[in-house]
């Protein structure tokens, strides 16, 4: 009925989060910098991030989800697959995924990544650059099947 032995390493922990969703603060795979916690220099993890405390320094978060919680306080630039901003943020956001700003959140700095939500309530003072994602190749049809081509006006239902 019950099972302590199961993890919750579903594909849910690897998706990116959005505005208003929690983080699964005792998840397995996310570690939490705590309110009181002041840390300067490079920080790197290879687990999802929670800061609510103070950051000074980097962040290298290269393939996984950060999110600034409410009580977050970063002076740093940012790497990281996606990014949720709560707190306030002094320095650049580079992600390859989404970025999110959520209603309090404050940043100062420029974000490049491929896709941007902000909440209304949200300060962002610098510059975005939208960065297109690598598109995925097709193999191409092979040379002996022929393709048609129909014209829509010639379509019927």
């Amino acid at each position: 009925m019950f099972r302590r032995d199961q993890d919750n390493d579903g594909p849910a922990a690897a998706s990116p989060l959005r505005i208003g969703q929690k983080q699964p603060i005792r998840s397995k795979n996310v570690s939490v910098i705590g309110p009181t916690l002041v840390f300067k220099g490079e920080l790197s993890a290879d687990e999802d991030l929670v800061i609510e405390g103070t950051i000074e320094g980097t962040i290298a978060h290269h393939k996984k989800n950060l999110t600034i919680g409410n009580k977050g306080r970063v002076t740093a630039d940012i790497h990281a697959s996606s990014v949720l901003v709560e707190g306030e943020l002094n320095g650049d956001i580079h992600s390859d995924g989404l970025v999110s700003l959520a209603n309090g959140a404050a940043v100062n700095g420029n974000i490049y990544c491929a896709r941007l939500v902000m909440e209304d309530g949200a300060r962002f003072n610098g510059k975005i650059e939208m960065v297109m994602p690598t598109p995925l190749k097709v193999a191409s049809a092979p040379d002996d099947v022929a393709e048609e081509f129909v014209e829509p006006e010639n379509l019927t239902a």
